[in-house]
C-alpha cells in the first residue's frame, strides 16, 4: 500500500480501513490535472530559489514521462496507491531519486486536492459549455426555417392560442442561452487558485501565489486559506447548474414524447434515436429522449449529497469532503452526454407541419382573438368573453371549428359578428397580428432570431 504519510503511524492501516479511505479508483479522473498542478508549483519553487534550476529540470522531466507514459499506457494507474497524488510522486521519486521528494515543498495533500478539482471542474464547464451552444445552433436553424409553420401553444396541456414552431423553440432557447450563462457565471467566481494555502493556514515558505495563479490562467490566488481548503461552492454551484440544465432537458424530452405519441404525431424521431418492442411490430419507442428524462433524478441526486455532505463540516479540511467528486464526475459525464445525445436527436427530428396546423385549427386556439374582435366592435371585455364560451360550447356541439361556422350561426350567438370575422380568426392572422418582441408574429420572431444569432457569434 503505497501512501506518503507514514511517518506518524507504528502500525500499518487496515486493508480494508486502506481501501475505505483510499480515493484512487475515481480520482485518477483528474490525473493530468495533478501532474499541471504540480508543474506549475515547481516552476515558482524555483523562481523563488526554493529549488535550484538542476531540481526543477529534473522534475518536470520526471513529470512529463509520467505523463507520456501514463497517456502511451506504458505506465498504469493502479489501485496500489492511495490516490492520484501518491501515484504521481511515489513514481517521480523512484524515476529520479531525492530531486522527487522536494516535488510537495510548501504543499500540503489539502490545498493540492482544491487545485486539483478546481482544474478538473474549470475545463468540464468550458466543455459542457461548448456542448449547450452546439445544442443552441441546431435550436436557431429549427426557428428559422419554421417562423411561419403553425402549432397550437399550451397551458395546462390544453391548446390555449395558436403560435408558431419557432416560437415554441425559442423557449428552449431561452432556457438552455441562461444555462450557458450561468456557466459563465461560476467559471468566473471559481477562477482563484488554491494552491499555497496549506494544510489550512498556509506555509512558511516564500511561495509566490500570484506567480503560479498566472501559470495557470487563474484570475489570482484565493485570499483566505482555510476557506480555499474548505471551498466546495464552486461544485455545489456546479451541480445546480447541471441539474437546470437536466430539468430543461427532461421538460424538452417530455414534449418530444407526447409529440410523438399517436395522438399528436407531430414529430418522426430519426430511427437512430429510438427503438422498436420486442413484441408489438408497430412500435417506435422515443428512448434516448426518455432516458434524458429519467437521468435527470440522478443528477439531482448528486446535487443534494454534496449538500448534504457540506452542511455539517467545520472549518478546514474534513475528509468527508473526498465525497465530492464521484457523484460530480458522474453527474458531468451524465449531463455531457445527454446534451450531445438530445442535439443529435432534435438535429435529425422531421416535423409534420401540416398535423401541427390542423391541430392549432380544431383546438378553439383563435377564441381569445374572436373575444378580441368583439372588444374592438364595443363589446365590453366580460361580455365578450361569456359570448365566446358559448359560442365554443356550442362548436362542441355541433363538431366544428369557430371558423367552420356559417355568418347566421355566428350572429345567433352574437348580432355583431360581421363577414370579416373569418379573417380576424384565421391562424395566420392570430399569430401574425402579435407583433410585440417576444411574441411569436414573422417580424417579432425574426428580431428575436437575429439578436440570438448576435449572441451565438459573440459567445
Amino acid at each position: 500500500m503505497a501512501q506518503l504519510w507514514g511517518g506518524r503511524f507504528t502500525k500499518e492501516t487496515d486493508k480494508l480501513v486502506y481501501n475505505f479511505n483510499a480515493s484512487i479508483s475515481f480520482d485518477q479522473k483528474f490525473f493530468q490535472q495533478d501532474v499541471e498542478g504540480s508543474m506549475a508549483h515547481v516552476k515558482m519553487l524555483a523562481r523563488q530559489e526554493i529549488l535550484t534550476e538542476d531540481e526543477k529540470n529534473q522534475i518536470l522531466e520526471g513529470l512529463e514521462g509520467i505523463l507520456r507514459d501514463v497517456g502511451s499506457g506504458k505506465l498504469e494507474i493502479t489501485d496500489a496507491y492511495e490516490d492520484i497524488h501518491s501515484f504521481v510522486e511515489a513514481n517521480l521519486i523512484e524515476r529520479i531519486g531525492d530531486a522527487g521528494k522536494k516535488l510537495h515543498t510548501g504543499r500540503s495533500r489539502n490545498d493540492q486536492v482544491a487545485l486539483d478539482m478546481k482544474l478538473y471542474t474549470r475545463q468540464e464547464v468550458i466543455e459542457i459549455n461548448g456542448l449547450l451552444k452546439g445544442l443552441l445552433k441546431v435550436i436557431i436553424a429549427i426557428m428559422e426555417e419554421n417562423t411561419e409553420t403553425y402549432m397550437p401553444g399550451f397551458t395546462h396541456l390544453q391548446k390555449a392560442q395558436p403560435i408558431t414552431l419557432a416560437h415554441h423553440m425559442g423557449a428552449y432557447f431561452e432556457m438552455f442561452k441562461r444555462d450557458r450563462q450561468r456557466l459563465d457565471d461560476i467559471y468566473d467566481r471559481m477562477n482563484y487558485c488554491p494552491l499555497g494555502s496549506g494544510a489550512l493556514a498556509g506555509t512558511t515558505y516564500p511561495l509566490d501565489r500570484d506567480y503560479t495563479a498566472q501559470l495557470l490562467e487563474f484570475d489570482g490566488p484565493t485570499l483566505n486559506s482555510m476557506d480555499s481548503v474548505a471551498d466546495r461552492d464552486y461544485v455545489i454551484e456546479l451541480l445546480s447548474a447541471l441539474s437546470t440544465i437536466m430539468m430543461h432537458l427532461s421538460r424538452f424530452s417530455e414534449e418530444i414524447i407526447i409529440w410523438n405519441s399517436n395522438e399528436y404525431h407531430f414529430v418522426e424521431i430519426d430511427d437512430a434515436y429510438s427503438t422498436g418492442s420486442s413484441i408489438m411490430p408497430q412500435k417506435k419507442n422515443p428512448d434516448i429522449a426518455e432516458l434524458v428524462r429519467g437521468k435527470t433524478g440522478r443528477v439531482y441526486g448528486a446535487l443534494v449529497s454534496i449538500l448534504t455532505t457540506m452542511k455539517g463540516i467545520p472549518l478546514a479540511y474534513n475528509k468527508d469532503m473526498q465525497e465530492d467528486k464521484e457523484l460530480t464526475f458522474d453527474a458531468i459525464d451524465t449531463v455531457k452526454g445527454c446534451v450531445a445525445l438530445f442535439t443529435g436527436m432534435l438535429k435529425t427530428l422531421k416535423f409534420n407541419k401540416d398535423v401541427m396546423k390542423v391541430s392549432a385549427m380544431k383546438g378553439f386556439t383563435n377564441a381569445t382573438d374572436a373575444a378580441d374582435y368583439l372588444v374592438n366592435h364595443g363589446v365590453p371585455f366580460r361580455d365578450a368573453h361569456g359570448i365566446i364560451g358559448r359560442l365554443v360550447l356550442y362548436c362542441i356541439e355541433q363538431d366544428k371549428a369557430i371558423d367552420e361556422l356559417s355568418l347566421d350561426e355566428l350572429k345567433a350567438i352574437s348580432p355583431v359578428f360581421e363577414q370579416d370575422i373569418y379573417e380576424a380568426v384565421s391562424l395566420e392572422t392570430c399569430v401574425n397580428k402579435r407583433m410585440t418582441i417576444g411574441a411569436p408574429g414573422p417580424a417579432a420572431m425574426k428580431e428575436v432570431i437575429r439578436i440570438n444569432r448576435e449572441y451565438l457569434e459573440r459567445e
